[in-house]
Parts: structure tokens; sequence; C-alpha cells
């Protein structure tokens, strides 16, 4: 029996119901990329890794906001229902997931770009500077 089939699989019933809420709280970077290019950001992305990797490269249209920089009065110009989605270096990082918690405290709609920077790149995407 190998390491993969020593613990046995969920039944399906609970694999639909967490790999369905897993939508909920991630978004992946295609999905982020179509929404930017095709004129759909119905939501604000936040480069959360710190000022000086946000210049060296970042999504374009993300905003530079470190995740221990992620108070209230820093989203205050932002409405009470602003989805707010988050990324960091890639899935090595859990900057992404300290950020989303952060906004969750602060009762902020909130989904973690899965792969970051990382991810980003993979997919072919090119990152903007300064």
């Amino acid at each position: 029996m190998s390491l993969v089939s020593a613990v046995p699989a969920a039944a399906s019933t609970l694999a639909l119901a967490h790999f369905e809420a897993s939508f909920a709280y991630e978004t992946d970077c295609w999905d982020v990329h179509d929404a930017l290019t095709g004129g759909q950001q119905d939501f604000v992305l936040l480069d959360v890794r710190g000022t000086e990797k946000y210049a060296a490269g970042h999504v374009p249209g993300a905003l530079d906001l470190a995740q221990r920089k992620i108070i209230a009065s820093k989203l205050a110009e932002f409405p009470a229902d602003t989805l707010f989605v988050v990324y960091c270096a890639g899935p090595h990082c859990n900057g992404a997931a300290r950020a989303a918690v952060r906004l969750a405290q602060l009762g902020r709609p909130v989904k973690l770009m899965t792969g970051g920077i990382t991810g980003w790149l993979d997919e072919g995407f090119a990152l903007a500077s300064g």
C-alpha cells in the first residue's frame, strides 16, 4: 500500500463539499488575469510581500500593502463590502494566508490568489515594476 492510499480518500459527498467550499476562499492566477485584462475587476488585489519586493515586480494593478500593515485605517477608503484578493511569493509562503486572516478579522471579504507570484509567472503572465 502506498502512502497515497494508506489514508482512505474522503467519501465523495465530503470531497464535493470540501472542494466546492474552497472556491469561497481561493481564486487562481488565471481568473485574476482574466478579470484584470477583461475589464471585470470587481476586487482589490493586494500584494502583501512588502514594498521592496513589490517594486521589483508585481501583478499589474495590484496595490502594495504588506500583510503586517493591514489595519482598519489603511482600508478606510474602501467600502465595507469590497472583496480583497491577496497574494504573496507563492505556495512556499504563508504571507497571503496571514493577510487573509487579518482582513477577515477586520470583517472584510477576502480570497487568496493561489500560486502567488510564482503561479503568475508559471502561467506566463508579465509583472509590472516600480
